[in-house]
This record gives structure tokens, sequence and C-alpha cells, in this order.
């Protein structure tokens, strides 16, 4: 990521009420009345703050008739961070070996546990293993779309016949949400981190 782009999403969140939207944002979608409720602050001022994070690439947003909804993009905030990192301490910082073996762990889970046509062998017992390998299926959803549970049940049976226990698996570990039949994916953040796990 170049220098420049990095400085740009800096001074961005320089101020404090978009620091704010995002750290709303995190918890889940909301509207633009909403988030203007929550901060005490003019609809104007909030859909100015929007349009700012959202041409960064920090926020996106989708219309549903005459109201906006803002939702993370946790995606590219996570590779600011970590383009910042690298900028400052360079590729030879002590962590970078501890991705390296994060990256190896999960290539091993994923190649014991996924057949090549990308069917799952089965659904793995150890905690750990199987947050990777619910991360690596809900990885191929988008963020923003609302799912039917049928559509839910129709993507997880191309991976595995057991639609209905990966689909729970998806809510329990805080990698979807469940409103009224309705799946969303919530912010990476949310997600249970199989990198914690001991």
């Amino acid at each position: 990521m170049q220098l420049e782009k990095i400085v740009n999403v800096h001074k961005l969140l320089g101020d404090p009420n978009r620091m704010k939207i995002l750290m709303l944002l995190n918890r889940g979608e909301i509207n633009g009345q909403a988030l203007a409720e929550k901060l005490s602050l003019s609809q104007p001022t909030v859909t100015h703050h929007a349009t700012k994070l959202r041409e960064a690439a920090l926020i996106r947003e989708r219309r549903d008739k005459n109201t906006i909804y803002f939702s993370l993009n946790p995606e590219f905030i996570e590779q600011v961070h970590q383009a910042s990192l690298t900028f400052i301490f360079g590729k030879e910082r002590g962590d970078i070996p501890m991705e390296d073996k994060a990256s190896s762990v999960k290539a091993t889970v994923l190649r014991n546990f996924f057949a090549k046509d990308g069917s799952l062998r089965q659904i793995p017992a150890q905690y750990k293993k199987k947050l990777i390998v619910l991360e690596h299926l809900v990885e191929k959803l988008e963020f923003g779309k609302e799912y039917s549970e049928k559509e839910i049940n129709e993507f997880i049976k191309q991976y595995h016949e057991d639609f209905a226990t990966i689909r729970r698996e998806f809510i329990m570990h805080h990698f979807m949400y469940r409103d009224n039949g309705i799946y969303v994916l919530n912010p990476r953040e949310m997600w249970s981190n199989w990198e914690e796990v001991k």
C-alpha cells in the first residue's frame, strides 16, 4: 500500500467523531439517522463524515428505499493497520514469523479437512480447527449482504451436507447474526478468533 494512502487514512481518522462512527459500526450495521442520534450530531454532519469514511473505503453503505445503512469495511482497516506497522517497523519486525506460523497452521488445517474439490470432509471436533474451517467458509460470503436461511443452507451444502450444524456454528461463534430469518456477516472483529485459542 502506498505511503500517501496510509497517511491520508490516518489524517481522516484524526477526527474524534469519525473514530466514534467506526466504533459504533463495529457493533453492526447502522443507518444514518441512528448514528446522528447516538452521537448527538446533525444528520448533515454525520453524512459528511460518513462520505469521507466511505470514500476512503473504511466503511460501506447500502440504500434501502430512502434509508442509507453503513457498515465497517474491516478487511481494508486491517490492511491499513498492517501496512502502517510494516512501514514503521520493516519486514524484520519480530511478530512477522508469528504471522507466518499462523498461516502455516491455517494452511495445514484446511489441507487436512477440505478435499481437492473444495468439499469439507468433516466438521473438526477440536475448537481451534473448527474456527479455522468456519472462518474459511464465511470468508466466501459477502459483507453487508442479507441472506435468507435457504440461501445460507444452499451455500453450506456446497461444502458439507450438515448445513444445520454449520449454520448454528456461524451464529454461535459470532461470524454471523440472525434477525427474523435473515443472516448477515458480523464485522470481522466480532468473529471468534482461532489465533487466540491456545
